[in-house]
């Protein structure tokens, strides 16, 4: 595991947010060790796969909602172990994050990571999304699940819009997402995470934007 391909796509990080994303691999691995949060195969690639990946979702809020209010609530629906909540508030620490997971040894994880590294701007909620009833500005999220599921999960949880992280070819699940959820095709943007980082890792990695 090593830090630095953080660093190679975020220069200009300071030295507090540099030592809390340097904390993250020894946390996830230890408690990897106790709770299966991320695939025990992953973890080499840790900071690629999970740290880096996560962050696609950071650049794609600096050059596409570059106006965004600095102490925007952004809710992080299915969060799992912590992605991609919580390099999202590293590099957001004005931002108020809420991260939520129906599994609540997951949920665990994510506020005990968020607490050994001192990271005062992150929540977490042992629920399922359907049930939460706060709303935010922003919606996160890390495939989940399908696009057609997950909009009705967080409908009327948000004022912006959903940064959703995923995968392959997505024209199909779109196409069935704006009929089931009656989306029109204006509301939906799609951007390749290859456009900014270069790892054959994200190849067809996209992030999609629901107004």
């Amino acid at each position: 595991m090593n830090s630095q391909i953080i660093y190679r796509y975020f220069p200009d990080l300071k030295k507090e947010q540099k030592a809390q994303i340097d904390a993250l691999g020894d946390l996830y691995l230890d408690w990897n060790s106790k709770i299966n949060v991320i695939s025990r195969k992953d973890m080499d690639c840790f900071y690629t796969h999970h740290v880096l990946h996560s962050l696609a979702a950071a650049k794609f809020m600096k050059e596409f909602l570059p106006d965004l209010k600095k102490d925007i609530c952004i809710m992080d629906v299915g969060c799992g172990g912590g992605f991609p909540g919580i390099p999202v508030a590293i590099l957001y620490p004005e931002a108020k994050f809420l991260l939520v997971d129906s599994i609540g040894k997951k949920v665990k994880v994510a506020q005990a990571v968020a607490d050994a590294i001192g990271l005062t701007n992150v929540t977490t909620l042992h629920k399922r999304a359907e049930e939460v009833d706060i709303k935010a500005d922003l919606v996160i999220s890390r495939a989940v699940t399908s696009l057609a599921n997950f909009i009705p999960w967080v409908k009327g949880k948000y004022t912006e819009g959903i940064i959703y992280l995923k995968g392959g070819d997505l024209d199909q699940e779109i196409a069935e997402a704006q009929k089931k959820c009656k989306i029109r095709p204006s509301q939906i943007f799609q951007k390749d995470v290859s456009d900014w980082f270069t790892e054959d890792y994200f190849q067809e990695k996209k992030v999609l934007f629901i107004k």
